[in-house]
């Protein structure tokens, strides 16, 4: 049997559907998926712990190949008691007086807006896991503003979660080290792109090198089949005289 090709995955991140299509296709090639903690993900990957690594956005890309996947919706995770639960969603602004739980260069948006007191408050807290940090808000001291998979990884009874407005969403991206040539890259690559078993790998996007924005730029630049309704040579440009032409052989069929 081979060695296991390993994948990585961070919280909030659910492989499942890539792991049952790489079961389905590829029996015979053992797959390893494993959680890792983001702050882990990088240094897994550059010292060959992990093959390929589903991880957050943005990062060191210095000797790597990157694929942006997905983004999702940025939450903020209160007490159940606290008043942003009795709300749909809230704008970042309106958390400017609430201690944030975590490192506060996590989130920019919240740091530019938060009161002196807040932001010296939440500079001075420990190092917490995200675990940690929703353990404290559930007993009402401070906020937590996580992507919604990770908010809903760690839900518990006394704490609720809503969309907070004014804060960039999280990008998910998946990363393997440029100068790996193991084969099986290729493979979980297509999976994860939806190729089919049939695709073949020499197009541009089997390539691991493909740039995926540049392929999304050239779909979107594509003329639209509305815009490329030319009449064909011999035919009018416009159909007046049709319907009469129309309903006269219809009368006369008659």
């Amino acid at each position: 049997m081979p060695q296991p090709f390993r994948v990585e995955f961070v919280p909030g991140v659910t492989p499942d559907k890539w792991l049952r299509v790489w079961a389905q296709r590829l029996p015979d090639s053992p797959l390893e998926a494993v959680p890792v903690e983001d702050a882990d993900a990088l240094d897994h990957l550059r010292e060959g712990a992990a093959s390929m690594v589903l991880l957050r956005l943005p990062v060191d890309r210095e000797g790597l190949h990157v694929i942006p996947l997905y983004e999702e919706v940025p939450v903020v995770v209160v007490s159940k008691e606290h008043v942003v639960s009795a709300v749909d969603e809230v704008d970042v602004a309106d958390l400017a007086d609430e201690v944030l739980m975590q490192d506060p260069a996590s989130v920019p948006e919240w740091t530019a807006v938060a009161g002196p007191e807040a932001l010296e408050r939440a500079t001075a807290m420990p190092h917490m896991t995200t675990k940690q940090a929703v353990s404290v808000v559930a007993s009402g001291s401070g906020v937590v503003v996580v992507p919604m998979s990770v908010a809903r990884l760690h839900h518990r009874k006394d704490v609720v979660h809503r969309p907070v407005t004014g804060v960039a969403p999280s990008r998910v991206g998946l990363a393997w080290r440029a100068d790996d040539e193991d084969p099986r890259i290729e493979d979980f690559i297509g999976i994860v792109r939806g190729r089919t078993e049939r695709s073949t790998r020499g197009g541009a996007d089997a390539s691991p090198k493909a740039d995926p924005a540049a392929k999304a730029g050239r779909r979107e630049t594509s003329p639209d089949r509305s815009q490329r309704s030319t009449p064909r040579r011999g035919q009018p440009a416009g159909r007046k005289g049709a319907p009469r032409g129309g309903a006269s052989r219809r009368r006369g069929r008659r």
